[in-house]
């Protein structure tokens, strides 16, 4: 009995932590085909239950410039991919290790890290361009449906081999009974990696074609990977040692795929001509007939962003603004910061509550860029932190006026507004958000914001049901609704409101009533 309790407590966890991927997934378990196993709906409700509950426990690195960018890249990309009508969601993780991933429903999360080990945005669209093509090909539906064929049959054979072992009898049963269980892991462990390898080599595939669609430079997947494998053995890790970049262990790459995945860049990039015809008189009467395009006018490549997105992410995934300084402070004295640098050393001067600092930097570097967003849009936060409200409002409206849809602009200046705490500056606010609200029903940053703004302007009704809604998109259902509950409450509501509340009661109450049935509960209600 003393020699069969551990290995029986040994394959009960072995049960149950490989019995959990499918229940936190939430996936039946009926199917013989991947596309059986949820529906698209299904697989996009999983897909934003996991991102709220990232947010929840602070993963989630939320900025809006940096969010645009991450988009707009992906976007491009999705839409250049084998399936152009699959929805993503990009965002970004504040970890410095390097990774990436996709689940269920297009959520495609990337790791501040990766963003920063790249040397150029066509590496991160490789990346990105390698997990759409994951969420294309169903992978991560098929990998559930592979683990439920594979789990009973490997685990019942170990099981039997380690009774046998243990009805011999003997000092060696111990050891023939661990080396059954080691073997039975050993076994489903091999299968997986050989099975996500085949995904990995058709995500290869399906990426490269994705990033030359998309004017993008179609050797960045191998050229990144190969950068990783040198990193991986720069610091001494085995292939799968815990000094490997993350994304490693979870996209085995070896020598091979990287030489394969050159040699499809090459392929595609010997069958695209540097020229293409224009189109015909007939289909475009505009064009003088025999017009030949350049690849560069047909073709958008990279957002002009890169640079700035990597700095900013150098700040704001710091452990705090000092630190982002103090990493700035280092690599000046390696050498002259370029443009860039000096960009993050502003935010990161910003951040740390510096904005007279900042403001220095950043009119010097409006000198040399003249007019770009991002530097204005930092200048203006700096003028407002500095007090100096009618340079800082100048400078917002003006950027409204040039970009009237942008939602980093708009949120920028509305939390400016918003520190003000005046009824004028809150109802400015919400003037710039709610043309917004409709495409923002995903997004608590904004819901935070504009909830705020309908605070100090004296709108508790509209303030109610965005702090609820970000309570509700920031992992907190149970909170959401108790918030709304609440505010169904208040003599004031009309018609309207009341409705709407009412709504969104009766859509959030399931997604409650599901993470009490898995004993997830809020654990601030909870110690009330």
């Amino acid at each position: 009995m003393r020699r069969t309790l551990p290995l029986t407590a040994a394959l009960t966890f072995a049960l149950a932590s490989l019995g959990a991927p499918a229940q936190q997934t939430q996936l039946p378990d009926i199917g013989s085909s991947a596309g059986e196993l949820a529906t698209p709906a299904q697989q996009e409700e999983y897909g934003g239950m996991m991102l709220a509950q990232l947010r929840h426990y602070d993963y989630i690195l939320e900025d809006p410039l940096v969010e645009s960018w991450l988009d707009s890249m992906g976007s491009r990309l999705g839409a250049s991919s084998d399936n152009s009508r699959q929805s993503y969601t990009f965002f970004m993780m504040r970890q410095r290790e390097i990774n990436a991933f996709a689940t269920l429903g297009g959520y495609i999360g990337v790791n501040a890290g990766l963003v920063l080990a790249a040397d150029r945005e066509d590496e991160v669209a490789g990346v990105l361009a390698h997990e759409i093509a994951h969420v294309t090909q169903d992978h991560v539906l098929r990998a559930v449906e592979r683990a439920q064929k594979d789990q009973l049959p490997i685990l019942l054979a170990m099981l039997g081999a380690i009774v046998v072992a243990q009805s011999a009898g003997g000092n060696s049963s111990d050891d023939a009974a661990q080396a059954a269980m080691v073997s039975g892991m050993g076994l489903m462990q091999q299968r997986q990696i050989d099975y996500t390898r085949s995904n990995e080599h058709e995500a290869d595939r399906l990426g490269i074609q994705s990033l030359a669609r998309t004017g993008y430079d179609p050797m960045a997947i191998a050229d990144f990977f190969g950068k990783l494998q040198q990193r991986s053995r720069a610091n001494g890790a085995n292939y799968y040692g815990t000094d490997a970049p993350e994304f490693l262990m979870t996209h085995p790459v070896t020598t091979t795929r990287i030489s394969e995945a050159k040699d499809r860049a090459r392929q595609i990039a010997g069958n695209s001509p540097t020229t293409l015809p224009a189109p015909r008189a007939s289909l475009n009467p505009l064009l003088p007939q025999g017009l030949q395009v350049g690849r560069s006018v047909l073709k958008s490549g990279d957002t002009g962003r890169f640079d700035f997105a990597r700095e900013r992410l150098r700040v704001l995934s710091a452990d705090t603004p000092r630190e982002a300084v103090t990493e700035y402070e280092r690599l000046a004295k390696a050498g002259k910061l370029d443009i860039a640098q000096r960009y993050g050393m502003a935010i990161a001067r910003l951040r740390a509550n510096e904005p007279a600092a900042a403001a220095d930097l950043l009119q010097g570097l409006l000198v040399e860029v003249p007019g770009d967003e991002w530097l204005e849009l930092a200048m203006a936060e700096a003028e407002a932190k500095s007090g100096r409200h009618a340079q800082a409002d100048t400078r917002f409206e003006s950027l409204i006026q040039r970009f009237p849809d942008d939602r980093a602009i708009a949120l920028t200046y509305a939390r400016a507004l918003a520190e003000r705490n005046t009824v004028e500056a809150g109802k400015r606010a919400q003037a710039l958000l709610r043309p917004q609200l409709s495409r923002a029903t995903d997004d608590p940053a904004f819901q935070r914001t504009f909830a705020r703004a309908s605070e100090i302007a004296g709108d508790p009704v509209r303030a109610g049901e965005a702090y609820a809604e970000a309570a509700f998109l920031g992992g907190r259902p149970e909170q959401a609704l108790v918030q709304l509950n609440t505010l169904k409450k208040r003599p004031e509501l009309d018609y309207y409101a009341r409705a709407r509340i009412e709504s969104r009661i009766a859509a959030i109450t399931p997604v409650v009533l599901e993470l009490r049935r898995l004993g997830v509960r809020d654990e601030v209600l909870d110690r009330r």
